[in-house]
């Protein structure tokens, strides 16, 4: 399953229920090994989920390492994502695409990420100085347990 040269994901953050409220000065992400997915939810337990078209944010491993590069904090959840991959084009991937994330679950795309006034302020970026690489926005289409370390396949004409 931990396959370095298959895209996985390495890196799972969400806000808990119930826990505390927005920092000024980052976001409030609690970091975990594995969590599970829920159909047209996001991630169980996370405050943040439950939008119809942003249950997801998700972000390619290859961007933040780029975006660390130009000063941004990229520590888990600091760029408010919550699922991070390695070996996907996030950025790329069109409107509709799907993923397997794992054995079971399954996301699709739904629109690209933009910044808003809290991440300009957290990261103190211009978010138009990052358009095209603030990963994509993602609904759950079929849920299941996910894990750092899962392997993320590309489901390509698969309802």
């Amino acid at each position: 399953m931990d396959n370095p040269n298959h895209p996985q994901i390495v890196s799972i953050v969400y806000k808990p229920q119930g826990g505390e409220g927005q920092p000024p000065n980052h976001y409030a992400r609690q970091s975990v090994e594995q969590a599970r997915l829920l159909a047209g939810y996001g991630i169980e337990g996370d405050r943040k989920g439950g939008h119809p078209e942003r249950q997801l944010n998700v972000m390619a491993a290859e961007t933040l390492a780029q975006l660390a590069g130009e000063g941004c904090d990229t520590s888990p959840g600091m760029l408010g994502e919550q699922l991070i991959v390695r070996g996907v084009d996030v950025d790329a991937l069109p409107v509709g695409a799907r993923l397997r994330l794992g054995a079971e679950a399954v996301i699709e795309v739904t629109k690209p990420r933009t910044g808003c006034e809290r991440f300009a302020h957290i990261q103190g970026v211009d978010p138009e100085r990052l358009a095209g690489r603030m990963g994509m926005m993602a609904r759950v289409i079929s849920g299941g347990p996910i894990q750092v370390g899962d392997t993320v396949q590309s489901l390509v004409n698969e309802e």
